[in-house]
Order: structure tokens, then sequence, then C-alpha cells
């Protein structure tokens, strides 16, 4: 997963040079290093896809994690790959883990709001972006962003604490044994 978020991140660079150049030769070589990189992404996709249904245990919650709002294929490798404790931690650890969970910014006499920082950058960048399609999608999750947003609360924030909520969800999910059944609000 590390390789593949590598060559991600690669490929929007030289996306961006391609862009950016002015010349015409500059630009049709940075299109063949894309083609090449596109095509190493694709086969590591289908390794890692390999890997996960070859697997009884990892197929298995990768199904799992599938059935949640948010995740699918990509998702569920990139979350058992950055959150193996899943399902075997507490909500508050795993909040921790994964950067959500709010830390104080205090210093002296000075009382700043709570932030969330820490963690593993990478599952929650993942986290948010599976959360943010479910609270476009998910009754539930939608329902609870809609809240937020009522209340006053930013849009960042209340997707970060749809984020949480996803996590909190899928914890349940894997400590239960169990997987997601989408209710109406």
């Amino acid at each position: 997963m590390a390789r593949r978020d590598n060559l991600v991140v690669t490929i929007r660079r030289e996306k961006n040079r391609a862009l950016q150049a002015g010349d015409a030769w500059i630009r049709t070589e940075t299109k063949g290093i894309i083609r090449v990189l596109e095509s190493n992404r694709i086969r590591i996709e289908a390794e890692i896809n390999t890997l996960v249904h070859t697997h009884r245990d990892l197929r298995a919650q990768s199904r799992r994690l599938c059935t949640a709002p948010g995740i699918g294929p990509t998702i569920s490798a990139a979350i058992l790959a950055l959150l193996p404790e899943l399902g075997q931690l507490n909500r508050h650890q795993s909040a921790s883990l994964a950067g959500l969970a709010p830390h104080a910014c205090v210093s002296g006499l000075h009382r700043g709001k709570r932030r969330i920082w820490g963690g593993r950058a990478g599952l929650r960048r993942v986290l948010y972006l599976a959360a943010f399609i479910a609270s476009r999608y998910d009754l539930r999750i939608k329902a609870f962003r809609q809240h937020l947003q009522a209340a006053g609360k930013p849009v960042k924030l209340a997707i970060t604490a749809c984020v949480r909520k996803l996590l909190t969800i899928l914890h349940a999910m894997f400590r239960d044994d169990k997987d997601y059944i989408a209710t109406a609000v």
C-alpha cells in the first residue's frame, strides 16, 4: 500500500509538471513517464487485490469493510494495511491511532481550541475520503453531518466528526463480527 500511495503521488506530480511545461518535448516526455507509472500502479493494485483474495482472513475482513458506506476495495485494503488492530482496541484508542482524538492546545494561561493531530496520517486520509463519501450517501452519517452543520459547526469539523463516527462503526463491526447494516434515519 505504501508503494501504491507513492506511485499515486508521483503520478499527480508528473501530471502537474506536464501542465506547467512550456516545451512540447517535455510534455511528451512527461506523458511517457506518466504511462509507465500508471501501468506500475495498475500492476501493484492487481498484486494487492491478489494478496487480499488469496488470504482467507484478509478476504473476509475486506468483504466486511466493503459493506460499510464509502469503502471500496482500495480503501478497504488501505485500512487493513494501516490499521490491523481494528476491532481489538477500544474506540478511544482507535481514534488516537488514526489521529482523530482531539488534543487540547493549552500553554500557561492560553486555552486554545482542541485539535486533532498525531496518529497515522495515511490512515486518517483514507478514512476522511470514506467518511466524506458516506456523509453524502449514507443516511445515518449524512444526518449526523447535517445536524452538526445546522448547529453551526464548520464543514471540515463536521466531516472530521463523521470520520471518527465511521471509525467507531468499523471498530464495532470488527469487534462484534458483523457487517454494516444501513438503517433509515
